[in-house]
């Protein structure tokens, strides 16, 4: 797949904690995108937010993860760090998952309780709404 067609099956925005932009933000749009995450990439810079999951995978990763599960509400109820080639348990009440290279979460200090925000990239747009 070229890189052209892989940008048009994921949405970029940014990640927002109490109005301050913790992180750009890819969204991958559609059942084959979700499923590929970050599969074949050797870094990631920012995030990756995949709706409609309650766990991950980290076979055949790159790179380790720090992970966050979402609820309904994008309210962080569970954070670890995923080493590579490991599977999580599912976290029941996650509507969503947050992953991003391990050490990310201790710069951008997000712990259990946080709220996030997912906003477009276009100046003076809100959010991009539920996932």
């Amino acid at each position: 797949m070229s890189d052209l067609a892989s940008k048009t099956d994921r949405q970029q925005a940014w990640l927002v904690r109490d109005s301050r932009v913790l992180a750009s933000v890819e969204i991958p749009v559609g059942r084959a995108a979700k499923a590929k995450g970050l599969l074949g990439r050797s870094s990631l810079d920012g995030a990756m937010l995949i709706s409609g999951r309650r766990s991950v995978h980290s076979v055949s990763m790159g790179f380790e993860l720090d992970i966050a599960f979402l609820d309904a509400e994008m309210t962080v109820i569970r954070t670890l760090r995923l080493r590579r080639n490991r599977v999580t348990l599912p976290v029941w009440q996650a509507r969503s998952v947050l992953e991003a290279e391990a050490g990310a979460f201790a710069r951008w200090d997000l712990k259990v309780d946080d709220v996030l925000e997912v906003r477009s990239g276009r100046c003076g747009d809100g959010p991009i709404g539920r996932l």
